[in-house]
């Protein structure tokens, strides 16, 4: 088996100026952080790559575009499934006070809960007041496969994937503290920013050296690297492919460094008005996200 081989570098999906319809596209600027770019308003441009993300075969074009609006790399409908590891960092497990698990603590999310660069997230009333339900911010190197794995070994895992993203594994801790299963509380409609963009794999050969960081309202509570991982990125895509095909277009969000809200004394929640931001390296970028309660939200418009 050989490596997922692609056209382009980093992969964005937008609205384009020029046509008001959605496109793909390479950045045209290399170093462009676009989901800065996009927050900021400033001027995107990028090439036009004609195909879908999960086709290896798309063309790269020097036809240029411009961004008017920043999507999630993978529309909901490309997505096949979303898996999470929870406690995927050794730093992360003993700020929470549990043991580093013998295997991947794995749950799902829908697929309704993912939005993309810019989208607010959307703290539904069932997790209000947020003083009592804390909902709470987490950084997490994304995984998207490229192509069908089942049984793979970690030798070979990494052939599988197409690249890496972003993400925020919002969570909402009381419910996710009420049962051992986790996907209620992290499958609300409109939680999980994923982007800004996928870089293939080819651009990132060693996944355990991304540095990952979240930002809220200006603070960095968050700062991590994903070397600190307790189950990488090989050992997770083979041991999540056993007896079971992860289909192009999966994603797994990988789990977060230590930094997270609940734990703090006093905790820090996400409410009303707050601004998120999380940050990875070797081209990802940062996903910037407002924070909106609902109800409030109406009460102001």
């Amino acid at each position: 088996m050989s490596p997922i081989r692609t056209q382009w570098t980093r992969l964005i999906r937008f609205v384009a100026a020029e046509t008001s319809q959605v496109h793909i596209g390479q950045p045209v600027d290399p170093t462009l952080d676009v989901g800065l770019a996009a927050w900021s308003k400033q001027v995107i441009r990028a090439h036009e790559i004609l195909g879908s993300p999960l086709d290896p075969a798309a063309q790269l074009t020097n036809t240029v575009l411009t961004v008017k609006e920043l999507l999630s790399p993978l529309s909901r409908e490309e997505v096949k499934t979303v898996r999470c590891l929870g406690l995927n960092y050794t730093d992360h497990a003993a700020e929470a006070k549990m043991a580093k698990p013998p295997v991947p603590i794995l749950f799902y999310k829908s697929l309704a809960s993912i939005v993309g660069p810019n989208a607010p997230i959307f703290i539904p009333r069932i997790a209000q007041p947020v003083e009592d339900h804390l909902p709470d911010y987490e950084v997490e190197l994304t995984i998207v496969i490229g192509k069908a794995a089942k049984n793979v070994s970690e030798a070979d895992a990494l052939d599988y994937v197409l690249g890496y993203t972003g993400a925020n594994d919002v969570s909402f801790r009381k419910h996710q503290m009420t049962t051992s299963q986790w996907s209620f509380s992290k499958s609300f409609d409109n939680t999980t920013p994923l982007g800004p963009c996928i870089v293939s794999n080819n651009a990132i050969p060693d996944p355990q050296v991304i540095p990952l960081t979240c930002n809220l309202n200006g603070k960095t509570l968050q700062n991590g690297n994903t070397k600190d991982q307790i189950f990488n990125v090989r050992k997770t895509v083979a041991f999540l492919s056993q007896a079971t095909t992860l289909e192009p277009g999966s994603v797994i969000l990988t789990g977060t460094p230590a930094g997270v809200g609940y734990v703090r004394k006093p905790p820090v929640i996400l409410r009303q008005g707050d601004v998120v931001r999380v940050w990875l390296g070797h081209g990802i970028g940062t996903l910037v996200n407002p924070v909106v309660e609902e109800g409030v939200a109406r009460a102001k418009l």
